[in-house]
């Protein structure tokens, strides 16, 4: 089974990395972008068949490991 795990900044934390690219893409004319946040994800392959288990299991390791939760958030979506 594969969990892929997307990883982004909670709302009201700023992203620095964001506005960096939104103010180059305005530079290169780009003007119908209005914000821009940047994110990461993380595409684990598990030796899990039970979707719950593996659910869980992935949820442990962004809590303890993939993700800050102090200032970030995730979505899990097993595959």
């Amino acid at each position: 089974m594969k969990a892929i795990v997307n990883v982004f900044l909670k709302t009201g934390v700023l992203d620095s990395q964001g506005k960096a690219v939104h103010h180059a893409l305005n530079s290169l004319h780009f003007s119908n972008v209005n914000d821009v946040r940047i994110g990461k994800q993380i595409v684990l392959q598990l030796d899990e068949t039970d979707k719950e288990k593996a659910m869980s299991d992935v949820t442990k390791m962004c809590e303890e490991l993939l993700a800050n939760t102090v200032i970030e958030d995730y979505t899990i979506e097993l595959i």
